[in-house]
C-alpha cells in the first residue's frame, strides 16, 4: 500500500499566476486530499476604513485587487450610497456598467491568456494579451488609467465620455468581437486542450449548489446563477440579459463559459453606448454616513462579491467587510482536487480563475 506524501504546492510555483498555497497530500500521483492556506499575502485593507474617511476609502477598495478594481470601487460606493439612501444619475449608473464589463473582458482575456500558457501555447498566451490591450487601450482614452481608474466615486463618477469617443469606442468592439472569435475557436478545437481539459475537476450542478460556488465556476456546471439579472442598477435591468452556462462542469466547460462571457461583454457595452441617456453623472453628497448599517453585491469577473458598510454618525466607517468570489469557490476547488492526477491540478486552479489578492485582503 503507497504511502501518503504531503507536498506543498505554491505560494511560488512556475505556472500560478497567483499565489495561492496548498497542502497536497498524495498516494502515488494522484491527489488525495488538498488543504488550502490562506493569508500569504493578508494586508489589512478593510481595517483602514477607520483611517480614511468614506470618501477616501474608494481609492483603498479599489486596490484590494488590480484586475477587478473598477468592480470593488463600485461594489463599495453602492454600499455607501445605499446608507446614504443617495440615488445616481441614470448617466453615471450606465456609464459604470460600461467601465464594469470593460474589467470584465479584461479579467477574461488576462486568465485566457494565462490559461493558454499553462498549456504550453506561448503564441496564443501572447495574442490573448495583445487583444487584451485594445480593451486597456479603451480605459486610458475614457478614464486615464489602464489598471486602477478611480472615476467611481459615492455619488457617481468622476468622467463623462464624449460623442466622439463613444463612436470609437464601438468600433473597437467590432475589432473585438472578431479577435476574440479567432482566439476562442484556435483553443478550443485544439486536440491537446480536449485532452487536457475535458472530463478533468467534474463539479456536479448539486455540488456547486451546496457548495455555495458563483460566478463562471457556477455556471459551468448548470447553475444560472448571475446577479447582473437581478441588479438594481446599470444597464442590467433594461437589457434582456441570459446568463452563459454549461452542464458538463470540467475544466473545458468553465473555459466555454468565460470565453462566451467575452462576447456577452460586447453585447452589453455596445447596448450601453447605443443607449446611453444624457444627464448629470453625479449626485451632491452632504454630510456623513448615518449610523446604520447596509450591504450590497456586484457581479465581478469571477462571480457574486458582496460589501457590507457599518456608519456610525462620522465621516469614518466603523466596519467595511467584503467577500469576494474567491473564498467561495475555494472549497469545490478542494473538492475537484480529490482525485485527480498531480499533472492536472494546475489546471484545476486556473480554470476556477483565483484571484488570492482579492481573497487575502
Amino acid at each position: 500500500m503507497a504511502e501518503i506524501t504531503t507536498v506543498p504546492f505554491g505560494p511560488q510555483h512556475p505556472v500560478l499566476p497567483e499565489p495561492i498555497h496548498l497542502d497536497l497530500e498524495l498516494k502515488d500521483e494522484t491527489v488525495v486530499r488538498a488543504v488550502p492556506s490562506i493569508g500569504y499575502i493578508h494586508r489589512g485593507l478593510e481595517k483602514l476604513v477607520e483611517k480614511r474617511d468614506f470618501k477616501q476609502f474608494v481609492y483603498v477598495a479599489e486596490r484590494v485587487c488590480g484586475i477587478c478594481s473598477f468592480g470593488h470601487g463600485w461594489g463599495y460606493t453602492k454600499a455607501v450610497e445605499g446608507l446614504m439612501d443617495i440615488e445616481i444619475p441614470k448617466r453615471a449608473s450606465y456609464l459604470r456598467t460600461f467601465w464594469h464589463e470593460l474589467s470584465r473582458m479584461h479579467s477574461h482575456l488576462l486568465w485566457f491568456g494565462l490559461a493558454a500558457d499553462a498549456l504550453g501555447f506561448e503564441s496564443l498566451f501572447m495574442n490573448a494579451w495583445r487583444v487584451r490591450e485594445i480593451v486597456l487601450d479603451i480605459f486610458e482614452e475614457t478614464t486615464g488609467g489602464r489598471v486602477i481608474f478611480s472615476v467611481c466615486k459615492v455619488g457617481g463618477v468622476r468622467r463623462d465620455i464624449s460623442d466622439e469617443q463613444r463612436k470609437m469606442i464601438l468600433e473597437k468592439l467590432k475589432i473585438l468581437r472578431k479577435e476574440i472569435r479567432v482566439l476562442a475557436m484556435t483553443f478550443m478545437y485544439d486536440n491537446t486542450v480536449q485532452y487536457r481539459l475535458e472530463g478533468v475537476g467534474v463539479l456536479s450542478m448539486d455540488d456547486a449548489i451546496d457548495l455555495g460556488c458563483v460566478g463562471p465556476m457556477a455556471r459551468a456546471s448548470g447553475v444560472p446563477l448571475d446577479y447582473r439579472m437581478a441588479d438594481d442598477e446599470g444597464a442590467y435591468k433594461e437589457l434582456h440579459f441570459r446568463p452563459v452556462t454549461d452542464t458538463a462542469g470540467d475544466c473545458l466547460a468553465r473555459v466555454r463559459v468565460r470565453l462566451g462571457e467575452l462576447t456577452q461583454s460586447i453585447d452589453i457595452i455596445q447596448a450601453v453606448l447605443e443607449n446611453l441617456p444624457d444627464g448629470a453623472i453625479e449626485a451632491p453628497v452632504k454630510g456623513n454616513p448615518p449610523v446604520g448599517e447596509y450591504f450590497t453585491r456586484v457581479e465581478q469577473p469571477r462571480g457574486e462579491a458582496f460589501y457590507y458598510v457599518k456608519g456610525n454618525g462620522t465621516k469614518n466607517l466603523e466596519r467595511f467587510r467584503l467577500r469576494t468570489p474567491t473564498n467561495v469557490n475555494i472549497p469545490a476547488l478542494v473538492k475537484m482536487l480529490e482525485g485527480c492526477d498531480l499533472a492536472d491540478v494546475p489546471n484545476l486552479i486556473l480554470t476556477i480563475d483565483p484571484c488570492i489578492s482579492c481573497c487575502e485582503r
